[in-house]
């Protein structure tokens, strides 16, 4: 598995969503880095940037392949996962699988109901458009007004330096063949229903048509210790369209899970 690693310290284990690389994270590394002491490690998901899918062939098998590479490096040494997306159903899953060595998670903009049909989502918005975006996208103009609910010219470069790449590197027929067992064998808060009480976030955007707010939510009662927000102006790339805000509340995270470690 191609793993990007940064830092030294606590180890902080970053994983991206569907149909992208690791790059899509990379905005959050000068957070990370700030917040001092973590070891972060970037992960390609099979099929995803450079790791080849081989035979995995489900969510339920990334997961394995997951949990199999942070046993080869961390071992037993206690570990925060934050995930995006995708990555964020995977996150929770490693997150209980792992529960006793697991310091906090995060997910932002994170799959909690696997099937779209049944997701709670807003209709798609755009709450403003910006020529000069559209201009700089280029030839990846629709691929960016598809998912942008705010355009500007920073979302844009944004866009290109961090999403585009690693939907151009994705090996599609791989993909295909995951998306065809997407859902987890069980949600983990259901198989494992005694609350997690780690320091946690769930960031979410309002004018996300992808996965939406409110099913992140439905789950709030499983995770006391976690502060849950939703950012208005924001779609699915939440952490791309809000920096701020995002790092701000991945910094608070990152202090809390290091407070929790006392």
């Amino acid at each position: 598995m191609n793993v990007i690693e940064r830092g030294t310290g606590t180890p902080l284990v970053l994983l991206h969503g569907f149909g992208v690389d690791h790059r899509l994270l990379l905005p959050l590394d000068p957070v990370v880095e700030a917040a001092g002491g973590w070891r972060r490690l970037y992960l390609d998901l099979p099929g995803a940037g450079g790791t080849p899918v081989g035979d995995v062939a489900s969510t339920q098998d990334v997961v394995a392949a997951v949990e199999a590479e942070l046993d080869r490096r961390i071992g037993d040494e206690p570990f925060a996962v934050l995930g995006q997306s995708f990555g964020g159903m995977v996150a929770r899953q490693v997150a209980h699988d792992r529960r006793q060595r697991v310091l906090g998670l995060a997910t932002l903009a994170g799959v909690f109901v696997a099937e779209h049909a049944r997701r709670t989502v807003p209709p798609a918005t755009v709450l403003r458009t910006d020529p000069d975006a559209l201009a700089l996208a280029g030839g990846a103009a629709s691929d960016y007004a598809e998912g942008a609910v705010v355009q500007s010219v920073a979302h844009a470069r944004a866009f290109l330096a961090h999403v585009r790449p690693g939907l151009l590197a994705a090996d599609q027929q791989a993909l295909d063949r995951i998306a065809a067992r997407y859902a987890l064998d069980r949600e983990p808060e259901d198989a494992d229903p005694e609350p997690f009480t780690r320091p946690g976030l769930v960031l979410t955007a309002r004018q996300d048509a992808v996965v939406g707010f409110e099913d992140a939510w439905a789950r709030r009662a499983h995770y006391p210790r976690t502060t849950f927000a939703v950012l208005d102006a924001a779609g699915h790339d939440v952490q791309v369209e809000q920096p701020s805000l995002t790092a701000a509340l991945v910094a608070d995270w990152l202090a809390r899970v290091r407070a929790e470690m006392g």
